[in-house]
């Protein structure tokens, strides 16, 4: 039998659920190609606290991302939530 690997999420690192998005590090918009995968909710987030400028500087660099005092509280808080958790994303004030 085959040994179930389990896939984290590239933002809060919990395991992914049923449903999965695959976020563009550097928007398609601005010509990215790779792909991680993420949490709905954890997509959102990213999305409603940086632009598609910030995200094409910042790139594959989850810590830059995290520095974001927002999104570090985000991530923080999400941690002990299971993996199909949702809530509406409200985006910064």
């Amino acid at each position: 039998m085959g040994e179930r690997i389990e896939v984290a999420c590239w933002l809060c690192e919990r395991p992914l659920g049923r449903k999965v998005q695959q976020h563009h590090p550097v928007p398609k918009a601005k010509k990215g190609r790779e792909t991680v995968p993420v949490h709905p909710i954890c997509h959102r987030a990213i999305h409603a606290n940086f632009t598609n400028a910030q995200l094409m500087r910042i790139g594959t660099d989850r810590a830059a991302l995290l520095a974001d005092e927002a999104l570090a509280r985000f991530v923080e808080w999400v941690a002990g939530k299971p993996p199909d958790f949702h809530a509406p994303t409200r985006r910064p004030r």
